[in-house]
Order: structure tokens, then C-alpha cells, then sequence
């Protein structure tokens, strides 16, 4: 990009004046220099307490979030030299497989490092400012029961700060990730730690104020304080409560085995924040309001797309309980592979939404859009009941499609790409990317040697590779196409003596008037229009909160009157969802009206029946109701049974100079390679997990 030096100079700069400005906070020369002098100069009849900290932390994120949407809509994607292309890849090589923070890489490592160094060094700075004003503690406490009370105080403020960054990893199409290259799926392990640093010491702080209150000063009828000056301890208890309900289900375990009860307690963040706010006050939440007001309008723009119905045109039932679903898109509409698409299903369950991979290809399949789902959950398996029962129409809502974190796998010179089980999902949008890639004449772009190392339970699961191809695959030419699959069968020794009876089922539905093709929440140009709520949200905000305060709060103030302290936070939240409220429904109902001008139809997808039986998997000498593609695709294919792969052989035996390794699947697989790859024997192997789950 020609003007892409400039762009990263301001980003590094705005980046680091930010980080200054947290370093700072806990010192003398924040308190007793920086602040009086702005408060100074800065007009406190409009904004009063909350000027200063809206300028030095609200502001900086702000910008860099507008701005940022320009530059993403200015770069083009194919724009990376392959100087960049190999400071990525070396960036990305593991540098540490450990529980329970997984697979860490150098960088994620290094910035790990510094922040926890950040909040040693603001608890340190708080802990010596306010020990050296101890003379100003209430006559009659000790000295060392003034500093308990310090600390316990200075922990909430660290949690404070842990919540500044908490809601960027979570905040799927309007938070700064895509400027770092990242997205929420492949960064939500940030905010899994901030989550529990933050409830750590948010714990820490309330423990510590119940001694200091029960034990120590014998004011426990604090806790039930409201106060109409300051802040609300009671308000802070609430939170606390709610925070470790969701805390205690969040824990790996009660999440696996109680998903819905994850997700249910998850979802009393929204009362949980409204308590948290009335507790820290006007003048901290300026300091985690970038990350909310992301927040907001990311759910916001979710939930006007998720209003609307989709079109589902397709399921293909495979007998191992795979299904591919398969919707209507809006040709215009283009998308990475491995994207990611939310589902919601209303005859299953109203409120629940999941994320699946999209198995189709952009350019291949202009009018349709696919997913792949297992039935291995409550909610998939009645999915699948439902498919295969005699239904003309399914009603389904989507979100997304969410682009994955990068693209570089296509530029390598071969790529290995190591799944288990339903892992193979992303790898299936990889492949049709390649082959769309190896069978268009206009494309340039040389096509990297593939491997599939694939492992499944059993001999029935084999036919998840038929999903490989499209189901209108037949006309495709995969001569140029160099792939190998090595599929292994763990729990079966050997190929079974008669060929798997079930075969795929293809369920076509009938068209719904009121359902609508899949499109661009925001339309073509969706971060130009996000750049343009976000700045245009935050400054409505400014300005009502200004005219608010100057022409409503001041006067009583003015009068010597007290204006009730909670009825501030209030108004700051109502003004946060009103802004967001009118700049996202405008530029939404514009984008949308703009959409039905141009009589955007949905068109009619002729779907084909498969050409081919699911057991020439097994019985590869069947060739007779196989097409070419699907012929070529299982001479392609050898099966192990009885065995698991060898992942060091099979990574050390790649011949290159550049192999890029894919992994998705469990968590002890996707360990296991990424310290075959960590270990520096292969110089050669540059190491990839396509997994969300960390």
C-alpha cells in the first residue's frame, strides 16, 4: 500500500501516547501535575469530572477505531510483500505449549509479559502514593489497617484497567483486531485471561473490604451503602455476586460438561456492568468506555442482521451424523476461507447462536454459502433429528460470515494440514479455495502441494470427505490439483466386509417469501460505513453528554445543591446507547433501502445430486456411479485403519523450503504439533492453529 508507512506511524503513535498515559495514572506526576493543568484548560461546566479522562483514555481508542476503518477499506488484501509474509510467519511459530495458556507465540508472549509487568507497576505506584498520604486516613485506624484498606482499594483499581482491554477480544466486526490481524475467533484466549486476572482481583478487592469493614473498623452497614455523593458500595456488592456466578461457570470444566449453563450465566453481563458502573463511577468508566462502546454497537449491528430470516436452500445429511447446511448468498457478498457463520435455529432453541465454518468457497459459489456442523452436542443432535424429518421449510437466522485472522496458508509453497474428527471443517474451505484457484485460467496465483492427514473414529466417518467437493462438483478439473489425503481410521483395525449401507441424504427446501440471501451487515464499502457510526456515535455522545452537563448537572451544582452522583453514571449510560442507538439504525436503514433500490432477488441455486455412493470411500474398485472429481479425489486417498498418524515423521519427512502446518482438532493434537513445529529441528515448518477453542 503506497501511503502504508504513514498509516502504521500513526497507529504506533496514537499506541503509544495511549499506553503512556495508563503508565502514568498510578504516579504522583498524573495526579498532581498532568490533571489540575487540564482541568485548567479544559471547560469543566461541560464535562466536570469526567474532561480529563475522557480526553487521556476515551478519546485515543476512539480515533484509532474510525481511522482504522479507513485503512482497512484502503488495503487490499494481496498488498503484503513477502518480507512481511515471512515476518508474519516467524511471528506466528510457537514459542511456548503449556497449560493452561496453550499455544502462545513469541509476540503474544512478549505482550503478556509487559502488561503483567503494567500492573505490577500501577499497584506499585498506588501503593506509594497513598501510603505517603496516610496522615489523611480517618483519625483513629492504625497505620497498618489505613494500608489494608489501600490495598484492597488499589486491587479494584488494577481489575479496572484489566477491563479496559476485556472487551476488544469479544467484539466480533467493529473492535481494532483486524488492525493487529486478528479477529474475536482467534483471539478470544485474551480475553479468557483478562477474565480471570480481573475477577482475581476484583474478588481480592471485596474480601479485603469485608475484613476492613467486619474485622477492622466494625462498619459492615457499609456494605449497604447508596450513597448520593459518591460512589455505591452496595452496588459494588450486587456486581461482585453476579461476577463470580459468571466466573465459576466460565471454568473450563462446568463449561464443557453445563454448556448452557455457561452460556446463560454468561449472558448476566449486562446486569453485571450496570452494577459495576453505579460502583466505580463517572470518572473511571471513561476509562473502559472505548471497549463497551465497540461493544455495544458490534451487538447492536448483530442483532439487526440476526432479525432478518434466511434462506436455506439445501442440508446434506451424511450418515456419521455430519450435516451441510447450505444458504442463499447475495453474489456481491465475498468472504475469506475459514470464515466463520453464527446459526440460530428458533425450533431448537430461541436464544442460543453457534458458530460453525464456512466449507464454501466465494468465487466458486456465487450464490450459496455452506457450513459444516457434527452432531456431537444437545443442540446439533436436534438439528439433525430435524433435518431428517419430512420438513419444507426450516426457519434459521445467521450472523456473519466472520473473516479468520489470515490468509497466508495460500501463499506457501506446500501446506500439511493435520485434523481430528470435525476439525477437518475449515481444512474442506481451504482445499475448494485451491481448487478453485487450480481451475480458473485467469488466476496467476500457483497453487501450493497439499496433504491431508485426517483421523476419524470410525469407518462411517469417512464420508466427511465427500464434503471436500461441492454438490455440484461433477464439471470441476482437478488434473492441476496436487492433494493427498492419508486418512486414518483410530478404533477400527480393519476395512469393514460390507460397504456402509447409508447414504447421503439430500433435503431441499422450498423458498419462503419473508427469508433473505446472506449479506454484508453494513453493505460493500461495511468498514467505511462502520468508521462513520463509530465516529459519529462517539461525537453525538460528546456533545449530548456536554449540553447535559452544562445545561442540567451544572446549574444545581452551581446552586450548592447536590445532584445525586448515581444519576450521573445514568445519564452517561443512556446517552452511550442513544448515540450508538441512532447512528447504527440510520446508516443500517440507508444501507438497507439502498440494497432493496438496486432489487436485490434471490436467485434459485439448481442444486445436483451426489454422482457418487459413500462407499467407493471404502471400496475404491466401484467406479461406475462416480464422477471424475469424486474418482480422483478417492484414488487421492489412503486409509489406515488401527492406527494413529505419526505427526513427527510426517511433519519431518515434508520436503520445502516453506511448509505451512494447519492444525485443527483437540487440544492434545493440536499441542502435539505445535511443539513438533516449537522445537527448531524443521526450519522449514511454519505452524498454524485453526481451532477457536484455545
Amino acid at each position: 500500500m503506497r501511503y502504508g508507512a504513514a498509516w502504521q506511524s500513526f497507529f504506533v503513535l496514537v499506541f503509544v501516547g495511549y499506553m503512556l498515559v495508563w503508565i502514568l495514572l498510578p504516579t504522583n506526576t498524573y495526579k498532581y501535575s498532568w490533571t489540575p493543568k487540564l482541568k485548567e484548560k479544559l471547560n469543566s461546566t461541560y464535562f466536570r469530572e469526567q474532561g480529563v479522562n475522557l480526553l487521556l483514555f476515551s478519546f485515543p481508542p476512539m480515533l484509532v477505531a474510525a481511522v482504522g476503518c479507513v485503512y482497512l477499506h484502503l488495503k487490499k488484501k494481496k498488498s503484503d510483500s513477502k518480507s512481511r509474509k515471512r515476518l508474519y510467519l516467524s511471528l506466528k511459530r510457537p514459542a511456548m505449549v503449556a497449560a493452561p495458556l496453550g499455544i502462545v507465540n513469541a509476540v503474544e508472549l512478549t505482550f503478556a509479559a509487559m502488561f503483567v509487568v503494567l500492573m505490577i507497576w500501577s499497584l506499585a505506584n498506588y501503593l506509594h502514593v497513598s501510603f505517603g498520604h496516610l496522615h489523611m486516613h480517618t483519625p483513629g485506624v492504625k497505620v497498618w489497617e489505613a494500608k489494608f484498606r489501600s490495598v484492597s482499594l488499589r486491587l479494584g483499581y488494577i481489575g479496572n484497567t484489566c477491563y479496559a482491554f476485556l472487551f476488544f477480544p469479544v467484539t466480533r466486526g467493529s473492535s481494532l483486531l483486524p488492525l493487529v490481524g486478528l479477529t474475536s475467533d482467534s483471539s478470544i484466549k485474551y480475553h479468557i485471561w483478562l477474565g480471570h486476572l480481573s475477577s482475581v482481583l476484583f474478588t481480592l478487592h471485596s474480601v479485603g473490604f469485608v475484613i476492613y469493614w467486619w474485622a477492622m473498623s466494625d462498619q459492615m452497614y457499609l456494605m449497604l451503602e447508596w450513597s448520593s455523593t459518591y460512589l455505591s458500595n452496595v452496588a459494588g456488592v450486587i456486581a461482585v455476586v453476579l461476577l463470580l456466578v459468571i466466573w465459576v461457570t466460565s471454568l473450563q470444566r462446568v463449561r464443557r460438561k453445563m454448556f448452557e449453563l455457561f452460556f446463560y450465566a454468561h449472558h448476566l453481563y449486562t446486569i453485571y456492568l450496570f452494577f459495576y458502573m453505579f460502583h466505580v463511577g463517572v470518572a473511571y468508566l471513561c476509562m473502559i468506555l472505548p471497549g463497551i462502546f465497540l461493544f455495544l454497537i458490534d451487538r447492536y449491528l448483530r442483532f439487526l442482521q440476526s432479525r432478518e430470516r434466511t434462506r436455506l436452500d439445501s442440508a446434506r445429511l451424511l450418515p456419521n451424523g455430519t450435516m451441510e447446511l447450505t444458504f442463499a448468498k447475495n453474489p456481491r457478498l465475498s468472504y475469506n476461507t475459514a470464515s466463520t457463520l453464527f446459526v440460530r435455529v428458533p425450533s431448537i432453541c430461541k436464544l442460543q447462536w453457534h458458530p460453525f465454518t464456512v466449507i464454501s468457497n466465494s468465487n466458486m459459489e456465487k450464490n450459496k454459502l455452506s457450513v459444516a456442523i457434527k452432531s456431537h452436542g444437545g443442540w446439533t443432535q436436534k438439528l439433525y433429528k430435524h433435518l431428517s424429518m419430512s420438513l419444507d421449510h426450516l426457519q434459521v437466522s445467521t450472523e456473519g460470515p466472520y473473516e479468520p485472522a489470515s490468509s497466508h496458508f495460500l501463499s506457501h509453497e506446500s501446506l500439511v494440514m493435520i485434523s481430528g474428527g470435525s476439525g477437518i471443517a475449515p481444512f474442506i474451505s481451504i482445499i475448494r479455495e485451491i481448487i478453485h484457484k487450480s481451475t480458473n485460467a485467469e488466476s496467476e496465483t500457483k497453487v501450493p502441494k497439499l496433504l491431508l492427514v485426517t483421523a476419524f473414529k470410525t469407518t462411517n466417518d469417512l464420508t466427511t470427505l465427500d464434503l471436500l467437493l461441492p454438490l455440484s462438483g461433477a464439471s470441476l478439473d482437478l488434473s492441476k490439483l496436487h492433494l493427498q489425503i492419508e486418512a486414518y481410521v483410530t478404533q477400527e483395525k480393519e476395512k469393514p466386509n460390507e460397504d456402509a449401507k447409508n447414504q447421503i441424504e439430500i433435503k431441499l427446501f422450498k423458498p419462503n417469501p419473508s427469508d433473505s440471501s446472506i449479506s454484508a451487515v453494513l453493505g460493500k464499502n461495511s468498514w467505511l460505513w462502520l468508521g462513520a457510526i463509530i465516529s459519529t456515535s462517539f461525537l453525538m455522545f460528546l456533545l449530548l453528554l456536554g449540553l447535559v452537563t452544562r445545561y442540567h448537572i451544572y446549574p444545581v451544582e452551581k446552586r450548592g445543591e447536590n445532584y445525586h452522583y448515581s444519576y450521573k453514571i445514568m445519564w452517561d449510560m443512556f446517552l452511550v446507547c442513544a448515540s450508538i442507538f441512532v447512528a447504527t439504525s440510520a446508516i443500517f436503514l440507508l444501507q438497507k433501502r439502498k440494497g432493496s433500490s438496486e432489487g436485490n432477488q434471490i436467485q434459485n441455486v439448481e442444486l445436483q445430486s451426489p454422482t457418487m455412493s459413500p462407499s467407493s470411500w471404502l471400496s475404491p474398485s466401484d467406479r461406475e456411479l462416480e464422477s471424475l472429481p469424486h474418482q480422483s479425489l478417492v484414488q487421492s486417498t489412503k486409509v489406515h485403519y488401527g492406527a494413529r498418524p505419526d505427526l513427527k515423521r510426517i511433519l519431518f519427512d515434508c520436503k520445502g523450503s516453506d511448509v505451512g502446518v494447519l492444525v485443527s482438532g483437540p487440544k492434545t493434537m493440536r499441542h502435539a504439533v505445535a511443539k513438533i513445529c516449537a522445537s527448531g529441528l524443521a526450519k522449514n515448518l511454519h505452524f498454524e492453529a485453526m481451532s477457536f477453542d484455545w
